[in-house]
């Protein structure tokens, strides 16, 4: 299991990388995995300043639909549009070509109440 030591977790399964004010977001590789093919991934809050926990999304897989939960307070700056076309990125590349949304971040000391990856490893019981 794929659980890199540099991002924060939540307990809705979400990652986030911080650049300055700026955090991306994808869903972690756990997630990905416990999902299924996923076939569609709908953000419509792009432009949105969404408070911390709200859904800003949903994925959806073969079997089901999940809402995506923003791990930080602020605004959705950025949807990665490859997903549009592709959304099987979340399932090959969850970390990287699979992100999700960029939020530019109202509050960042919010960073520090998420899950580090041992956090999240013992969460997942990996």
């Amino acid at each position: 299991m794929n659980i890199p030591a540099n991002l924060k977790y939540t307990k809705d399964h979400e990652w986030v990388s911080v650049d300055g004010d700026v955090a991306t977001v994808g869903i972690t590789d756990f997630a990905q995995k416990e999902l299924g093919d996923i076939v569609y991934v709908e953000v419509d809050t792009l432009d949105q300043t969404l408070d911390q926990d709200e859904v800003f999304g949903t994925v959806e897989a073969v079997k089901t639909v999940s809402d995506l939960f923003l791990p930080v307070s602020g605004e959705i700056i950025e949807f990665n549009e490859e997903l549009e076309s592709q959304p099987e990125l979340v399932n090959s590349d969850a970390y990287g070509a699979g992100w999700m949304v960029k939020v530019k971040m109202a509050d960042a000391a919010q960073i520090e109440g998420l899950m580090t990856s041992e956090q999240y490893k013992e969460l997942i019981g990996a």
